[in-house]
C-alpha cells in the first residue's frame, strides 16, 4: 500500500510510540540488528519503510538519482529499483529531494533562550537532526551540572544532540564566572558516548604559551580519540602555526577569506556561521573552492527563535549559499557528509545502507523547506512542525542564580582624570568591536552622558559569588539615547550587563533582574517598561519558541522605539557579547576594560 505524503491513511496520533531517537549503542552492534538490517538489503525480509518517487542525493558521487529506498530498525538497508521496494509501510515522495538530515557543526543552545527540548521543536522541522552543541554558556553559570542536565534533556529529543566538554569555564581569568572546570574535571565527562570532544579552545594565548592546565586538557581530548574544536579570531603566522599544531580540529570564528584560508592551509575544518548576530556565510563563501571545499562546514553558533521561525537554521546557511551562487550539491555536502566527517561520527551524513535513516524530504533545492523529517526512520515534523513535540522538563541542577550583593548606585559611577577616552565601538552585526576613542563631558570627575554623543555607560556586574566586582566603561554606536537596559545572558561568563544614559535607570534594571532571577530588562524615568525573565540560570525560559520570539520581540521594539537603538541592531545580543574578553577589541568585565588583542587590562583614559 503507498500512502500519500498527507498520511491520511496512517494515523499519526504518536507518531514516535515505542520509537528510541537516540540511544547509546547498545542496539548498534547485536547480532539480530545486524542480521535484520542485511536480512533485508538483500531481500530475504521485507523492510519496515519504502520511500519512493524520490530524487535520492549521492553525497559520495555528488549527484541525484531516483531509486526505491528501503529502511529497517532506523537504518537505510537498501536500494531498489524504482517502483519495486517492498516494505510493511511506503511513503510517495512524489518527486521531492530525499537528503541527508543537517548538522550544526557548533551551537549554543543557550542562545536560543530555550531549553533544549524546545531547541530540538524549533532546529528539527527546518531538517537539522543532529547538532554538536557547546554548553559553555550554561557551565560557566552551574559548572558541569549544566552539561548533564543538557545530556539528560536531550536523551529522547528528534535532534540527536552531541556536546563537547567546555574548555574555557571561565574563558579567561580576567573575569569571574559561577564556575570553574579545571583539567581534572573535563576527564570524566569525555568517556561519555555522546560527548565528541572538548569545547572551542578560547584561550589562545594559553595554547601558544603551551600552558601547563591548557594542555593538559587537550591531552585528555587526544587521549579519548576526540575532538577539540577552535576559537582563534585574528591570529597570523607563527602564533596560528602553534595553536594548529595542538591538533585544533574546527574554527568558527573566521571574519575574512584570509582567515579562513590560512587555517584550512593548517588542516583545519572552517565552519562557516549564520547566526543571530554573527553573518559569515557569503563573507567566507568567497574563500570556499573545488579544491578546498571538503574542509567548509556550517554552523549557527548563536540563533534566537525568531531567527529560526523566520529564516530557518542550517537549512538557512544552505540557502544563503545556494543563492550566491554555490552549487546545491556541494552547499548539501558541507551540511551533512563535510560535517559527519569533521566530528567522526561514521553513522550519519549519507544515504547509503548501514547508515542511520536521518533525511528530509525538500520540496526543491533552493530554498530548502522541508516537507518532512524523518529520523531513524521515524517520520517526526511536516510542513514546519513536529509532530510531537517534546516536553521540557524542569531541573533544579540549573535554577536561577543571581548572587548580587553590595551593591548600590554609587557602584556604576565612572570616575575620569581626563575627557580623551577609550570607547568600546560596536560593530553592526558582528560579535566583535572596535578600539574607539572620543572626547567626552567629564563633570566634577564623573563621566555625564552628552545626548549629542552616541556614546552610553556600560556596567558588568558580578553575579555568581557574590565578590561586588563592579566594572565600568563606555560603549558606542550603540544609538541608545535614554533609560538604561540590562541582561544576566552577559558571554561568557554570564554576568549582569547593563547599559544606560543615567547611574539611576541603570540601578532600576539591576534590582530588577535581581527580583525576578535573570533575563532582559528595559528601564526608562525610573519605570521598568518591559522585561523577560529566564529562570533558567538566568539564560533560558522555559516557554516555548514562538511565545519567546514574542517576548524577543518585544522588548527589542521598545529598546528601539523607547531608548532609540539603532534599528539595525540587536540590542541585547549585541549587549550580552559587550563582555566576551575573547572576541577582539575592547570588551568590558567584572574586573575592567579589557583589551582582547593584548589580553590585558587597560586605563579608560588615554595618555596625551
Amino acid at each position: 500500500m503507498i500512502i500519500g505524503l498527507n498520511y491520511s491513511c496512517f494515523p499519526l496520533k504518536n507518531p514516535m510510540a515505542g520509537i528510541r531517537l537516540t540511544d547509546k549503542g547498545e542496539d548498534m552492534n547485536t547480532k539480530a540488528h545486524l542480521k535484520h538490517i542485511i536480512d533485508v538489503a538483500s531481500g530475504r525480509s521485507v523492510a519496515d519503510l519504502c520511500i519512493t518517487g524520490a530524487k535520492i542525493l549521492d553525497v559520495y558521487n555528488k549527484e541525484f538519482f531516483e531509486s526505491d529506498l528501503l529502511i529497517a530498525n532506523g537504518f537505510f538497508a537498501a536500494f531498489a529499483e524504482a517502483g519495486t521496494g517492498e516494505a510493511e509501510r511506503t511513503v510517495d515522495a512524489e518527486g521531492r529531494y530525499l537528503l541527508p538530515g543537517f548538522i550544526d557543526c557548533h551551537v549554543h543552545i543557550e542562545s536560543s533562550h530555550a531549553t533544549p527540548e524546545e531547541f530540538s521543536n524549533l532546529v528539527v522541522p527546518c531538517g537539522t537532526t543532529t547538532a554538536i552543541c557547546d554548553p559553555h554558556e550554561l557551565c560557566n553559570v552551574t559548572g558541569l551540572d549544566g552539561l548533564y542536565y543538557m545530556l539528560d534533556a536531550t536523551e529522547e529529543t528528534a535532534v540527536q544532540a552531541f556536546f563537547m566538554v567546555p574548555s574555557c569555564v571561565p574563558a579567561t581569568s580576567f573575569e569571574h564566572s559561577g564556575a570553574k572546570i579545571g583539567a581534572k574535571d573535563v576527564v570524566k565527562p569525555l568517556s561519555h558516548p555522546r560527548v565528541l570532544g572538548l569545547g572551542e579552545m578560547m584561550d589562545y594565548p594559553g595554547v601558544i604559551a603551551a600552558d601547563n592546565e591548557v594542555l593538559e586538557k587537550i591531552i585528555a581530548a587526544r587521549t579519548s580519540g576526540k575532538v577539540v574544536d577552535g576559537h582563534s579570531p585574528e591570529i597570523v603566522g607563527r602564533p596560528l602555526d602553534a595553536y594548529a599544531s595542538a591538533r585544533i580540529r574546527t574554527e568558527h570564528e573566521c571574519e575574512s577569506v584570509e582567515e579562513m584560508q590560512a587555517r584550512i592551509r593548517r588542516g583545519m575544518y572552517i565552519l562557516l556561521r549564520e547566526g543571530s548576530a554573527s553573518h559569515n556565510v557569503l563573507t567566507l563563501l568567497g574563500g570556499v573552492t573545488e579544491g578546498n571545499i571538503r574542509r567548509c562546514c556550517f554552523c549557527t553558533d548563536d540563533r534566537q527563535p525568531k531567527s529560526i521561525l523566520e529564516e530557518g537554521h542550517i537549512n538557512n546557511n544552505v540557502r544563503l549559499a545556494v543563492q550566491a551562487g554555490l552549487d546545491p550539491i556541494e552547499a548539501i555536502c558541507m551540511a551533512t557528509i563535510n560535517s559527519s566527517d569533521c566530528y567522526n561520527l561514521t553513522d550519519r551524513g549519507a544515504i547509503a545502507p548501514g547508515l542511520r535513516a536521518d533525511f528530509v524530504l525538500a520540496d526543491n533545492v533552493t530554498d530548502f523547506t522541508m516537507h518532512q523529517v524523518y529520523v531513524k526512520g521515524t517520520l517526526v515534523a511536516q510542513d514546519g512542525k513536529m509532530l510531537q513535540p517534546a516536553i521540557a522538563r524542569r531541573d533544579e541542577r540549573v535554577a536561577s542564580k543571581v548572587n548580587i550583593k553590595d551593591f548600590s548606585v554609587e557602584r556604576l559611577r565612572l570616575k575620569l582624570a581626563s575627557d580623551h577616552v577609550r570607547v568600546i565601538q560596536v560593530i553592526e552585526g558582528s560579535v566583535a568591536t572596535d578600539a574607539g576613542e572620543a572626547r567626552v563631558t567629564v563633570q566634577d570627575g564623573l563621566w555625564v552622558h552628552d545626548p549629542g554623543q552616541d556614546i552610553v555607560k556600560l556596567a558588568v556586574v558580578e553575579r555568581h559569588k557574590g565578590t561586588g566586582n563592579v566594572g565600568v566603561a563606555l560603549l558606542g554606536g550603540l544609538g541608545l539615547k535614554a533609560g538604561a537596559m540590562a541582561t544576566t545572558v552577559g558571554h561568557d561568563s554570564h554576568n549582569l550587563i547593563v547599559c544606560g544614559t543615567n547611574d539611576g535607570d541603570m540601578a532600576v534594571a539591576v534590582e530588577h533582574l535581581k527580583k525576578i532571577g535573570g533575563g532582559m530588562v528595559i528601564v526608562k524615568g525610573g519605570e521598568v517598561l518591559t522585561s523577560f525573565a529566564q529562570p533558567i540560570a538566568g539564560l533560558m525560559s522555559y516557554e516555548d519558541g514562538p511565545v519567546i520570539a514574542r517576548a524577543l520581540d518585544e522588548i527589542h521594539r521598545v529598546a528601539h522605539r523607547e531608548l532609540g537603538v539603532h534599528p539595525h541592531i540587536d540590542p541585547f545580543m549585541t549587549l550580552g557579547f559587550m563582555a566576551l574578553p575573547v572576541i577582539p577589541s575592547y570588551k568590558l568585565t567584572d574586573m575592567g576594560l579589557f583589551d582582547v588583542r593584548t589580553f590585558d587590562f587597560i586605563p579608560m583614559e588615554i595618555s596625551t
